[in-house]
């Protein structure tokens, strides 16, 4: 299959992330087809010449690559596997004109052995499918600066890597169906760490006396930089918790990853502890915020709380 500039996509999951990711598709010239439970959510790009259609399986049954950007892991089941699901919409020997729907791209974090379900039902019906996660949160998805890891059939992807170029800067192909998933599980362990690290950091320089922004520049210098000392302790700081990626989605993709763990018989006693503590910052209420709202959390056992004055 070549991508053309004609090539239809279908986008399925226009949240946060999703919205932006299908814009930088249109904006190279795609035609685009697009389904989100809450119709609202898809507006912006229906106004920017998107076509809408009422179902996952209605997006298939037009597009010739359809992407996914859901939530859960029941999401994406639903989505591929039901009844009005992505593969129900697969031409058959009885489906008339419709198009030859050939590769399906899901970025949605979830679990490797899913993947490995949709990569082997999608074959069965003469397409491809794709394990595609991705990182870099809000600001990757606007920037088209995300990290975006892919597992399955390695034609599919040397197919569809233009399309997911125009979406990151960092595209690399990493292996069999479930690959993309596994190198994405690596990628929230890291997070993990360096998020309960960066609140630290910063609610000990507070009880220290610290100017917290000068603080921020001098060890962002250091070997102490990352991602999430750049982008998201500038928004701790001004008690910005808007969700670049969600608490919610945070806690299962941990899940998931020491589900695996556990099936691997691999300890991971440091990613267990921030699961806990962000469960905590569920529990308090903040399932939709962003992922650095640990810092409400910690702020709490610590009775103590970073605002000016506090």
């Amino acid at each position: 299959m070549e991508i053309t500039p004609q090539t239809r996509i279908g986008w399925i999951g226009t949240g946060v992330m999703g919205a932006s990711m299908c814009g930088h598709l249109m904006d190279r010239g795609h035609p685009a087809v697009v389904y989100n439970r809450t119709r609202a959510k898809a507006q912006p790009l229906l106004d920017r010449g998107a076509a809408w259609a009422d179902s996952p399986r209605a997006v298939a049954s037009r597009c010739e690559v359809v992407f996914t950007m859901v939530g859960f892991p029941a999401d994406v089941r639903e989505v591929y596997v039901g009844d009005n699901g992505v593969l129900a919409g697969l031409p058959g020997e009885d489906r008339g004109n419709l198009l030859p729907l050939r590769i399906l791209v899901d970025m949605t974090t979830t679990q490797p052995s899913l993947a490995r379900e949709i990569a082997s039902a999608a074959r069965q019906r003469g397409a491809a499918a794709l394990d595609a996660p991705v990182s870099g949160g809000d600001v990757g998805a606007r920037n088209a600066t995300l990290s975006i890891m892919v597992g399955g059939d390695r034609q599919a992807f040397e197919a569809v890597r233009p399309l997911l170029e125009a979406m990151g800067k960092n595209v690399v192909y990493q292996g069999g169906a479930g690959s993309g998933q596994h190198t994405k599980m690596c990628n929230q362990i890291v997070i993990a760490g360096t998020m309960i690290g960066v609140c630290e950091s910063l609610l000990y320089g507070h009880r220290a006396g610290l100017n917290l922004e000068m603080m921020l520049a001098s060890i962002g210098g250091g070997a102490a930089n990352c991602w999430t000392l750049t982008n998201l302790a500038p928004r701790i700081l001004k008690r910005n918790f808007d969700p670049g990626f969600f608490v919610v989605h945070f806690i299962k993709d941990m899940g998931i990853a020491l589900d695996e763990a556990r099936r691997m018989n691999l300890p991971l006693p440091g990613l267990a502890l921030v699961h806990q503590l962000y469960l905590a910052v569920q529990a308090q209420g903040h399932g939709r915020k962003g992922t650095h709202a640990l810092m409400l959390a910690l702020e709490q056992m610590s009775g103590t709380s970073i605002q000016a004055g506090a």
